[in-house]
């Protein structure tokens, strides 16, 4: 299961949310998200468990605890959708020209 952690401190580095998470169960990824060109804490991460009942028990125990000052937000991570039009039309569209150009 992909936990969302959120409402983190800026100074919470992988290994303290590792650390955290880790007394639940075996992990099987942590990430911090970072800005790519300041490479600052966005706030929030994400953590990786294989056992979903392990899971479970981690995001209810942490959901709301105190870390480094602040209340942390643990939830199930939704992957969220991409949108079709994203990207994708403006690729095909200048793929489609460049295709047409050459003949």
């Amino acid at each position: 299961m992909n936990i969302f952690v959120g409402n983190l401190n800026y100074a919470v580095s992988e290994d303290d949310l590792k650390g955290i998470f880790e007394e639940f169960g075996e992990l099987s990824s942590v990430k911090v998200i970072k800005d790519r060109f300041t490479s600052r804490s966005k706030g929030f991460g994400f953590v990786e468990m294989d056992n979903d009942e392990e899971a479970k028990k981690a995001i209810e125990q942490l959901n709301g605890t105190e870390v480094e000052g602040r209340d942390i937000v643990v939830n199930e991570s939704i992957k969220k959708e991409r949108d079709s039009r994203e990207g994708g039309y403006h690729n095909n569209r200048r793929s489609n020209d460049r295709n047409e150009n050459r003949y």
